[in-house]
C-alpha cells in the first residue's frame, strides 16, 4: 500500500514537471535552464516511487535516516544551481561591460564625425 508521503512526493514531482514544461512552452524559461529543473523533478519522482532506492542510496553513503539524504540532495542541488547561475551572471556582466565600452567608443566616434562635419560646413560657407 502506498503511504501519504509517497503520494505527496509523486504529486509534487508531477506538478513540478508540468510547471517547468508550461514555463518553457510560454518562453518564460529557456530550454537550457529547464533541463536542471526537469532533472530535479524526475529525480524526485524516481525517489518518490521507489522508496527502496532512497533507502539503498542512504545506506550506500552511510546515512541512517533516509529523509536526511533527500535534504542533503536538495542542498547540494541548490548549491549547484547557485554555482551555475553565478557563472552565467559573471559572463553576462562581462558581456554588458564590453557592450557599454563599445557603445561609448561609437558615441565618441559619432561625436567626432559630427564635429568635423560642423567645422567643415562653417569654413566653406564664408
Amino acid at each position: 500500500m502506498i503511504d501519504r508521503s509517497t503520494i505527496f512526493m509523486m504529486g509534487a514531482s508531477i506538478v513540478a514537471l508540468l510547471i517547468v514544461l508550461e514555463l518553457v512552452r510560454r518562453r518564460h524559461l529557456s530550454e537550457e535552464y529547464s533541463l536542471l529543473w526537469l532533472g530535479t523533478a524526475v529525480a524526485m519522482l524516481a525517489l518518490g516511487m521507489w522508496r527502496d532506492l532512497l533507502h539503498s542510496l542512504a545506506a550506500l553513503v552511510n546515512i541512517h535516516h533516509p529523509p536526511n539524504l533527500l535534504f542533503l540532495l536538495a542542498v547540494l542541488f541548490l548549491l549547484f544551481i547557485q554555482l551555475y547561475f553565478s557563472t552565467v551572471i559573471t559572463r553576462l556582466t562581462r558581456e554588458s561591460k564590453e557592450a557599454a565600452q563599445q557603445i561609448a567608443l561609437l558615441r565618441h566616434d559619432l561625436s567626432q564625425l559630427r564635429g568635423e562635419q560642423g567645422d567643415g560646413e562653417g569654413d566653406s560657407g564664408g
